[in-house]
């Protein structure tokens, strides 16, 4: 039942997860047409609330992943580490994860700032988001490939004979 109830876990992380980068892409690129104050703040509290699920799904993913990986429950840990895809899927989640410290640490200042209503003028914040938007794009992307390599696992590829 546990093994079952990880890769249920892990997939819905995935899940989650993609749909809350896209999200945050898409509501970090209206910050740029927020005209107001009150236009962006509007639109930070969309920004906010799929960057806490893209926070969620990725403790979650990252969580399972691992308990599945070194507690053996699908395979022994000798299969992962064994395949060419693993590392290749791995490297692709750590480009993820480096690509995340900017937006992160950007949107904990903000976060700050607009719990102090001091945060930047519409504008200054509209032009960050825009370059914000485009990691969370290439973020994006790159779940993707982690999908297909997952897939390409759950077929054997890339396992050493």
């Amino acid at each position: 039942m546990l093994r079952l109830t990880l890769a249920v876990l892990h997939l819905l992380a995935l899940g989650i997860g993609l749909g809350a980068v896209y999200a945050r892409a898409r509501a970090l690129q209206r910050l740029s047409s927020a005209a107001t104050d009150a236009e962006r703040d509007a639109t930070l509290r969309g920004v906010f609330a799929a960057d806490a699920w893209w926070g969620v799904a990725a403790l979650l993913w990252i969580g399972t992943g691992l308990w599945r990986l070194f507690a053996g429950t699908e395979k022994a840990t000798d299969h992962y580490l064994s395949s060419h895809v693993f590392y290749a899927k791995m490297g692709l989640l750590a480009v993820v994860l480096l690509l995340e410290l900017w937006p992160m640490t950007t949107l904990i200042r903000w976060r700050v700032s607009a719990a102090r209503h001091a945060l930047a003028p519409a504008a200054a914040v509209g032009a960050a988001g825009r370059r914000l938007a485009r990691v969370s794009d290439v973020q994006t992307l790159l779940v993707v490939a982690i999908v297909v390599a997952a897939v390409l696992m759950a077929r054997g590829y890339g396992a050493r004979a």
